[in-house]
């Protein structure tokens, strides 16, 4: 059996201690904040989104980047098999829309509890307040050590190494995998906030902070090409946009995004042809016939939309509905189909729920998550070049590449 030393006490590290430990190996499992899974504990909201109970198909088609990777890891450890780790761990579960998976408690904290346990069972030894400062191979690669803040030095057989990415920095997430990668000969991918908020140009975009719109499909443009088009829910924000699918949007077009300014076109009424659009604009105009332009229009949108909406049409405000020409009706069809904003960049890594980038997985194995460059290291969760969309695909793959890391290491 051989002495196991995991950095990182989050989804990852502490998936990969409770496996490793439950083989027979002796684990130590460091992490530089006072407890464990702060980054866990805030996840899905406090809630704790664990994973999603799609089919296999969907575990990869949620994966953004590298998902022909997860293949040896998803399926040595499924979304079902977390599920039943935690029943059985006592946390009982529930399915939400969109098959998210959550404990029925709702607080995030049953989670991480559940995993204290199993590591305490299985004799893991925790060292809370002990950041990890370096990993050390010697020459011969006989071992592999953690040199720690305080000037001490823990001598093992393997090392995991599941630091998180740069994500929610306050939780201890400040890139310290990817520095002990570098230093020891592996490639990092350009990292990248993910999953994160987008700032927009406009300034009427401010002006509806709060405002979430459902059911709205939207697109992403760079010029006539389009790099993101999907259906859901928004949320308007004092800087740009955000809610879920904004959110997802930002991790197809970060890297874009990053060098230039793209067009978000947001289709308000999706269900609806131009045509039916049309008659129900006709309709709202007939029933309020005598009525001003701007006062004809609260069945069509949220209070809060509506100044913004007649101030993008382009039609006097004063404008009795019955005097609206064909033409300007027309447009302001297009304008609900095709309300547009500039998008201008990301939100930093305090507002990101996950990392894009990390460790190049082709210097590491998909079947044990062993480095290919030095042996004895492995790598688990979100310090590697993983990301996947919202909806506990992302915890997903923590606790798969942990499960990995846990048994590929030799008994």
């Amino acid at each position: 059996m051989s002495k196991v030393l995991i950095a990182g006490g989050g989804a990852a590290g502490m998936y990969a201690a409770v496996t490793a430990a439950a083989l027979g190996h002796k684990v130590e499992l460091f992490e530089k904040n006072d407890r464990l899974g702060r980054k866990l504990f805030i996840t899905g909201k406090g809630r704790c989104n664990l994973t999603n109970a799609c089919d296999m198909e969907g575990l990869f088609d949620a994966v953004v980047t590298n998902s022909k990777f997860l293949y040896s890891s998803f399926y040595g450890c499924t979304n079902q098999d977390v599920i039943d780790f935690f029943e059985h761990a006592g946390v009982r579960t529930k399915i939400e829309r969109g098959e998210r998976v959550f404990p029925a408690s709702d607080h995030s904290s049953d989670v991480i509890r559940a995993l204290e346990r199993e590591l305490e069972k299985n004799g893991v030894k925790i060292r809370t307040n002990c950041p990890v400062k370096k990993v050390r191979i010697s020459e011969e690669q006989v071992f592999l050590g953690y040199e720690l803040e305080n000037g001490s030095f823990v001598e093992g057989d393997a090392g995991i190494v599941a630091t998180g990415g740069l994500s929610y920095p306050s939780t201890g997430s400040t890139g310290d995998g990817l520095r002990f990668a570098k230093e020891l000969g592996h490639q990092v991918t350009e990292c990248l906030p993910a999953l994160v908020p987008m700032e927009c140009k406009e300034p009427w975009a401010a002006e509806l902070q709060g405002l979430s719109l459902r059911n709205v499909r939207a697109r992403i443009l760079d010029g006539k090409k389009v790099l993101y088009e999907e259906f859901g829910e928004m949320l308007f924000t004092h800087y740009g946009v955000s809610g879920p699918l904004m959110l997802t949007a930002s991790s197809f077009v970060g890297k874009r995004l990053k060098k230039k300014e793209l067009t978000l076109e947001i289709d308000l009424k999706p269900a609806l042809t131009d045509e039916q659009l049309d008659h129900r604009i006709l309709r709202d105009f007939e029933e309020n016939k005598n009525r001003q332009f701007k006062n004809a229009l609260g069945k069509l949108f949220p209070a809060k939309l509506i100044p913004v909406m007649v101030f993008l049409s382009g039609i006097d405000p004063e404008k009795k509905v019955n005097e609206v020409t064909r033409e300007e009706r027309q447009a302001f069809v297009r304008l609900i189909r095709h309300l547009p904003l500039t998008l201008t960049g990301l939100r930093d890594y305090r507002e990101a729920i996950i990392t894009k980038g990390g460790v190049s997985v082709k210097e590491v194995d998909p079947g044990t998550m062993e480095s290919k460059l030095v042996k004895g290291l492995y790598f688990a969760g979100e310090v590697l070049d993983l990301d996947a969309v919202t909806g506990g695909f992302n915890l997903q793959i923590a606790w798969s590449t942990g499960c990995a890391a846990g048994r590929g290491i030799p008994v």
